[in-house]
């Protein structure tokens, strides 16, 4: 019997202009937000007080930017990088264009859009990335572009015994 266990994806192959569908999609819960609200210490009442909230421009409590980022990215790493990066090298162009709120689902999404070997790293190549996150009717409640260290294939083996 052959063993096959789920990674990401080695640099080589990571295709440029090829969109990566991450599903499921998470339909996200005022649990969700107040918890990770309350674990970041970030007392924003819009997360948090429902009738200050009611009283704002969106009329109610929105998710916390940063669980709707960390979301997306977090879809993607069984399909691109779980087992294959190296360390996470930075974001930008973080955006948030629409609110997400308590019972949406958000979609995720990546395209990668550079990709080179590293300069210093032998066996190791940098992959940008631009996420995207759409709640359950297409709209576009996140976006962030972010650069990765990845093993290549032959440098993980060695490093590590196998692949």
């Amino acid at each position: 019997m052959k063993d096959v266990e789920q990674r990401g994806l080695y640099f080589e192959e990571f295709d440029l202009d090829t969109r990566y569908l991450h599903r499921p999609g998470r339909t996200v819960t005022e649990a969700d937000n107040v918890l990770f609200t309350t674990l970041t210490m970030n007392t924003q009442a819009l997360h948090l007080d429902a009738a200050w909230a009611a009283s704002q421009p969106f009329g109610q409590r929105l998710m916390n930017s940063m669980f709707t980022l960390s979301t997306i990215v977090g879809a993607s790493v069984t399909q691109l990088t779980q087992g294959t990066i190296v360390a996470n090298l930075g974001f930008t162009d973080v955006s948030f264009p629409h609110p997400l709120y308590h019972g949406d689902t958000l979609y995720s999404e990546t395209v990668v859009t550079a990709k080179r070997l590293s300069t210093s790293r032998p066996g190791q190549g940098i992959v940008t990335m631009e996420h995207t996150g759409r709640n359950q009717v297409g709209v576009v409640v996140a976006k962030a572009t972010r650069s990765v260290l990845m093993w290549c294939r032959d440098a993980h083996a060695e490093a590590v015994g196998g692949a």
